[in-house]
């Protein structure tokens, strides 16, 4: 629904409200009018449940008024003496339309100075519980959210295993768009392995069905900071979905709403307004050299030929080839083509260099696409552009506010963003281009883009692949590495912790610092403070 639609659907919900509770407020020694304001009557009622202020907030902040809302339903029966398990249970399967029965059918009393605090134990476990969820869920959607590195796109700036906070505020935060979902969880619930929120996730349907007629409008409140160019970001991913994790295989068929799309972390080499290009896997900003950040460590792909190395399976032949590849930091992407019994590894350059003196290995030689050789699975997927992983663009990245001409053949770059990002109906027909039925040979960008790619460069599923990232798909910026743990999908037997990257930053100049030690010590101190200011109070 658009803003005007949900403003609406709000007047209407408070003329409910009013009609289910205006005898409440007489009651209460109000005004029966007092029921009806939108907004007052929030106030009015928190003082007739005697709740602070600022639950009037949590009531109107998505995922989390879905417990504030039934916790007022029910507090206002609690008002009117009707505390009992079952007086809470009908107000919240009766979608609080139990208060029209308190309303105009019980006959009930305000009870004023009344007890806040729940009678039983099990009830205080609840309501702790319920305000813990609702704290973490704020927290999570406005502030900071956990995020674990799930691919070696970044090997090796950022590792498999890492344990990320990723900030909200950045950027800003952008508010939740599907209001119906679980706290908490972003795509679906463990265990049980249900969808975690309430949509239609038919592409034909999207558009039509009641559910998605729920979403919030795209909002996001101010940040602190612009995306600049090579910092790390957290995005939903643009190709709507991924069918499969692993194989990062893309499903045009299945479709999620922004705010529930696929999480990825990449490295955002190209900002709006930026001419890019890709040669030999090094990328050209406006004909310049990307430089990147000191911490950065870009790899490609090698072709490496061993002496002397036999084995009775490949198993066995992978196992050998791993200590010789470790003693370089060579750890990511080790394959074998049994065509040309060649190891295809993933390494920095200087790996590489490093790596070719040893007496087992007889060659190491850069392996990726040619200029010219054209890739299907290569963004933008049409024939009039011979582009790979390796050599790619030059393209021009979208701004907000800016303009571009379009013609045959360039449509093919610049149609996904305009029509599926920005809404539009394009269509071409023989030599010429329709937005919205109307011929045009330009067209004016409404958000900003910028163009995400992974560090390891012959082996990420990036931009290069599904184009351009727009704004409002972008989540938060990665500043803190809590927890890194190296072989995380290969068991927990086979975990072993990397001590130097546990609280270390992601950005930053010069070697990583731990300060692991320091926040063990800082939370040794305030807890014996604590017990020292107990004592002493109890002395006192």
């Amino acid at each position: 629904m658009t803003w005007t639609q949900w403003f609406i659907f709000i007047l209407i919900i408070q003329v409910i409200h009013g009609l289910a509770t205006w005898k409440l407020y007489i009651k209460a020694g109000k005004k029966a009018w007092e029921a009806f304001v939108p907004i007052y009557n929030a106030v009015v009622l928190m003082k007739i449940i005697t709740r602070p202020w600022w639950w009037i907030i949590l009531m109107f902040l998505p995922i989390v008024n879905l417990i504030m809302i039934p916790a007022v339903w029910v507090e206002t029966a609690r008002a009117y003496g009707k505390d009992s398990k079952v007086d809470a249970l009908l107000c919240i399967v009766t979608l609080g339309f139990y208060l029209f029965y308190l309303n105009y059918v019980a006959d009930v009393n305000y009870i004023e100075n009344r007890e806040l605090k729940p009678k039983t134990s099990s009830g205080e476990w609840i309501a702790s519980i319920l305000f813990a969820v609702v704290a973490a869920t704020i927290v999570h959607t406005y502030f900071f959210q956990p995020f674990v590195i799930p691919s070696s796109s970044l090997e090796k700036s950022l590792l498999v295993g890492d344990f990320l906070i990723v900030s909200k505020f950045h950027y800003g935060a952008r508010t939740p768009m599907t209001t119906v979902g679980a706290p908490m969880v972003h795509d679906t619930i463990p265990i049980i392995g249900k969808k975690s929120y309430l949509f239609n996730d038919n592409y034909e349907k999207r558009n039509s069905s009641w559910m998605n007629k729920l979403q919030l409008p795209y909002f996001r409140l101010p940040g602190f900071e612009n995306i600049e160019r090579n910092d790390i970001v957290v995005f939903g991913q643009p190709a709507d979905t991924l069918v499969d994790m692993n194989n990062f295989t893309p499903d045009r068929n299945y479709y999620k709403p922004i705010d529930k799309k696929t999480n990825l972390v990449k490295r955002c080499v190209g900002i709006p307004g930026d001419t890019l290009e890709i040669k030999n896997g090094v990328v050209y900003i406006n004909g310049k050299q990307n430089q990147l950040p000191e911490r950065a460590r870009v790899q490609f792909s090698y072709d490496v030929v061993f002496n002397n190395v036999n084995a009775n399976s490949m198993y066995e032949l992978t196992q050998k080839v791993k200590p010789i590849l470790k003693k370089y930091d060579i750890t990511d992407g080790i394959g074998y083509n049994p065509q040309t019994e060649n190891f295809v590894i993933q390494a920095t350059p200087e790996a590489a260099k490093q790596a070719v003196v040893h007496p087992n290995i007889k060659s190491i030689t850069f392996n990726a696409d040619d200029e010219g050789i054209r890739d299907d699975n290569t963004f933008p997927h049409d024939l009039k552009h011979n582009w790979n992983t390796n050599f790619f663009g030059p393209i021009w990245i979208p701004k907000a506010g800016a303009s571009v001409d379009l013609d045959m053949d360039n449509i093919s770059i610049y149609k996904r963003a305009i029509s599926e990002y920005e809404g539009h109906k394009v269509v071409t027909r023989g030599d010429q281009i329709f937005i919205d039925d109307q011929p045009a040979t330009s067209y004016t960008f409404k958000q900003n883009y910028y163009w995400m790619m992974g560090d390891n460069r012959h082996n990420s599923i990036d931009a290069r692949a599904w184009g351009f990232v727009p704004y409002n798909h972008v989540i938060g910026k990665p500043v803190f590495i809590w927890m890194s743990i190296d072989g995380i999908n290969d068991g927990i037997k086979n975990w072993k912790f990397r001590w130097d990257r546990i609280f270390t930053t992601v950005s930053g100049s010069g070697k990583r610092t731990s300060y692991f030690i320091p926040f063990i010590v800082l939370i040794i101190g305030i807890t014996l403070f604590n017990k020292w200011r107990k004592k002493k109070k109890a002395k006192n």
